[in-house]
């Protein structure tokens, strides 16, 4: 009883409006007691479907980030957080000429008056902005520890110190002149412009990523020159398309360099925004020290940490042997660029390595293009010209917006002037009045009635120094009030004319590109068969191609070797090992394809382009890198050919022991990576020579005694791929003899045999009659021991040059023609090269002096 009297004394009715309640008093009757206070309460709120409110602040908040953090503007390329950054330093004077500031007060600056999200998330973006790996263009020029390539962290702000960097002032150009708009910012404290005057195209140049609700950013960076070299293009051509556009602008260009392979993604994102790009990394196989391969990687993917590829390679190979023939794998990058060094095993195939490193590790990897960005403040999936458009029209609109700020504050500048030259032709006047006047109100005042001037005018007249009263003044004022109507005119005109808002536009593009233009990083190679190759970015070009007898190949340019005179000293041509010689020395255009002979009868493929361009001097790179040949085979005849076709004749081969055959060129149209098999080789022979023939020609064999046979080429019947020969000149085995060289008969030309000891002899060919296949031939030079036995014979013209080399790796070019001919075939001949002691001529190459290396009926392999 007490504790219910406690909850409901007596003096207390629980009708009277108290607000304690009665524990007894049924629920309802309090709910009903307090209607009346909810009432008003009541009547403001609205029922909502919970699904309806939770799709609309989901939508609010999903557009927030999307415009305010996420993506970029398609016209400045900047996100807010960016735009801001480059705002702060703008603020404290930070130009390419200024003193680094600590990266700590940029951050605290942006963070304090545009950005509310706090300095911590500004500073990650602002090392980013910083980072040559990340950026093709850089918009801030930092200096300190701002990460590597590796993944190593930035420094901390308070240790880094940064300004911007020409690009970023190029980006906020004119900004003052009001060529944008501006808004508040988050605490109404001063205002922020909503995009930049964009000088310089950074949504194309820099790209950007960027992942908001919903839908994420990734624009692939791309080189300037092109950029703008399309943006004039879409000026001049606004019906222009993709394919036009990418005349100009061949595909992205990473900052990191490296390879694309293909276009078709490329064209596939330009056309409608989105698309895959493969990027891989820019390898070289090369060949060490100790005589092992090495895989060097000098370029990589953009975005992908080199310490980790490192260590995933070692994890792939020397750890796990997942990959068979990896040694080690070591990184020699510095300050002077990158240098990974991949280590094999002496029989390790490189090639088969480097593509299984390709399939497995980020060595190759895509790049998926969503080229999506704000247009007016909505998120918008953009093609390439889109981009350029809208960043034309923007440009556009800056153009006319400077333009016309320029031109108001000149109309004002003039009409202050024309009121100073009011004032000097009433200057008795004006004096008196300001004389008499009390105040300088009241002489405003009386001027602005009498004269009929403006307030600005009538304040310029009391503000006029004393000077100004001279003559010289007078005629300053006067002058400079011509020269203003003339720019204000000339304004008025860029107004009136979009022609020449273009030709502004263009001029101010041309500027920028010429001042900061460079060549592309990433090297675009297409690989679609319908679609550009890659050699036609590679200049045509004959260039001179060796291979020694271990195997080493390399090419050099044409005009490495100068011509020079009959019995030259010649030139050193290779550093080659003390054990090894030069076997075989050719020309091709870079646009050829080689086609391989092995001494066992096989047949390899390769083009000329990718045999490694490289020194004089140096070695060069073991073949086994570039041709997948067999252990123990040796190549012995090399054929540059520009392209298959059924029509193109016969090669003739020609073994060491005088037998030939032909095949038709259409058996060699499909070849494997590991060779096919192109004559059967007995056991003590070797194939040696190839020719591309007609089937119409005449061979000519001569031997290393200084024998020589002239027959015709159908006397060879035609036989299969793998199909042996027949006899084409009987040897006399007991002295050693053997055939040293083949060539293709022209009745106008001359035979040419070159001996070991450096003399040779030039004779008619119309002096060797034709014979039938398989005799003993004919003798075709003297033989003593001044000039030892034969080592190369060649079909030439006095017009062509012949490239000698010698077994120490001494070149000399000279002209046939110097050469005197011979009359008679059993004759020495003359000195060609002098010879240092102990040295002998290994190889002799034609140089034509057609174009066409690989014209029917030429020579091309020694």
């Amino acid at each position: 009883m007490a504790d219910d009297e406690s909850q409901n004394p007596p003096d207390l009715d629980p009708d009277d409006g108290s607000e304690e309640d009665d524990p007894e008093q049924p629920k309802s009757e309090v709910t009903v007691a307090s209607e009346a206070d909810l009432i008003p309460f009541a009547q403001s709120v609205v029922p909502v479907n919970i699904e309806d409110e939770m799709r609309t602040s989901f939508l609010n908040y999903s557009m927030a980030v999307i415009i305010s953090r996420a993506l970029p503007d398609v016209r400045d390329g900047l996100k807010p957080v960016q735009r801001r950054i480059l705002m702060a330093m703008h603020d404290l004077n930070l130009t390419p000429g200024a003193q680094h500031r600590k990266s700590a007060k940029i951050a605290g600056d942006t963070s304090g008056n545009y950005h509310p999200h706090g300095e911590a998330v500004v500073y990650p973006t602002m090392v980013r902005m910083a980072q040559p790996f990340s950026l093709r263009y850089m918009l801030v020029d930092g200096q300190g520890n701002f990460g590597s390539v590796d993944g190593d962290p930035p420094a901390a702000m308070r240790y880094t110190e940064a300004r911007m960097s020409a690009f970023a002032v190029s980006l906020l150009s004119d900004l003052d002149k009001e060529t944008v708009d501006w808004i508040d910012n988050y605490d109404q404290t001063r205002l922020e412009p909503t995009v930049l005057p964009a000088a310089f195209p950074n949504f194309l140049c820099n790209g950007g990523e960027g992942i908001a609700v919903g839908m994420a950013t990734k624009v692939p960076p791309h080189n300037l020159r092109e950029v703008i070299d399309g943006l004039i293009h879409c000026i001049d051509k606004p019906d222009c398309t993709v394919d036009d556009l990418m005349v100009h602008i061949k595909g992205p260009d990473f900052p990191t360099g490296g390879n694309i392979l293909g276009v078709k993604g490329i064209k596939q994102a330009y056309e409608t925004g989105r698309g895959s790009v493969t990027m891989q990394a820019k390898t070289q196989i090369d060949v060490s020290d100790n005589g092992k391969s090495q895989i060097i990687i000098t370029e990589l993917p953009f975005q992908v940490n080199k310490a980790k590829l490192v260590e995933l390679i070692a994890e792939l190979g020397p750890k796990t042997r997942k990959v068979e023939g990896i040694t080690s794998c070591y990184d020699y990058s510095d300050r002077t660029g990158m240098r990974v060094v991949i280590e094999l095993r002496r029989d390790a195939y490189p090639k088969k390595i480097l593509n299984f490193l390709l399939k497995h590790t980020p060595m190759r990897m895509n790049f998926s293009v969503n080229m999506l960005a704000l247009v007016n403040n909505q998120p918008r999936l953009l093609t390439l010209k889109d981009a350029l458009v809208h960043y034309i029209e923007h440009r556009r609109e800056v153009i006319r917006r400077r333009t016309l700020f320029d031109l108001n504050r000149l109309k004002s500048r003039a009409h202050l002037l024309e009121g100073l030259q009011i004032a000097l032709d009433v200057l008795d006047d004006i004096i008196a009045l300001i004389r008499r006047s009390r105040t300088p109100e009241i002489a405003r005042t009386e001027m602005m009635a009498r004269w009929a001037l403006s307030q600005l005018q009538a304040d310029a007249i009391l503000a006029m120094q004393l000077r100004q009263l001279t003559s010289l003044e007078r005629e300053k004022i006067e002058s400079d009030y011509k020269e203003v109507l003339k720019q204000i005119a000339f304004l008025e005109d860029i107004l009136s004319s979009a022609v020449r808002v273009n030709q502004i536009l263009k001029q101010e593009l041309r500027g920028l590109r010429d001042k900061h233009g460079d060549e592309r990083r990433t090297r675009l190679i297409p690989t679609e068969a319908d679609e550009i190759g890659e050699e036609d970015m590679i200049p045509e070009e004959e260039t001179i191609i060796s291979i020694t007898r271990d195997g080493y190949i390399k090419r050099v340019d044409k005009d490495t070797y100068p011509t020079q005179h009959r019995a030259g000293r010649g030139r050193k041509g290779a550093s080659i090992k003390e054990e090894d010689s030069i076997e075989h020395l050719f020309i091709a255009t870079t646009h050829h394809f080689i086609l391989f002979f092995t001494d066992r009868g096989r047949v390899y493929r390769l083009k000329a382009y990718e045999v490694p361009a490289t020194s004089r001097q140096a070695m060069g790179t073991a073949v086994v890198n570039l041709i997948n040949i067999l252990p123990g085979e040796r190549i012995t005849a090399v054929v540059p050919m520009r392209e298959y076709k059924d029509t193109e004749g016969f090669l003739l081969f020609a073994t060491e022991a005088g037998e030939v055959k032909r095949s038709a060129v259409a058996d060699f149209k499909n070849l494997r990576a590991s060779g096919l098999v192109c004559f059967d080789i007995e056991e003590n022979d070797a194939l040696r020579w190839v020719a591309h023939t007609t089937g119409e020609n005449e061979v000519v064999l001569v031997t290393r005694k200084g024998m020589s046979i002239r027959f015709a080429e159908s006397d060879v019947p035609v036989r299969g791929r793998t199909a042996g020969g027949v006899r084409g000149i009987r040897l006399s085995v007991a002295k050693g003899d053997q055939v040293v060289g083949m060539g293709l008969v022209d009745s106008v030309q001359d035979l040419l045999v070159i001996s070991e000891l450096g003399l040779g002899k030039r004779t008619k060919l119309k002096e060797y009659r034709s014979q039938t296949r398989g005799g003993i031939g004919l003798r075709t030079v003297n033989l003593n021991s001044k000039t030892g036995d034969l080592v190369d014979a060649k079909v030439v013209t006095s017009d062509d040059r012949l490239l000698i080399m010698t077994r120490n790796g001494v070149t000399i070019r000279i002209n046939v023609g110097d050469v005197r001919e011979t009359k008679g075939r059993n004759t020495a001949g003359v000195k060609m090269i002098n010879l240092d002691s102990g040295d002998s001529v290994a190889t002799v190459e034609r140089v034509t002096a057609q174009k066409e290396p690989d014209e029917i009926g030429e020579i091309i392999t020694p």
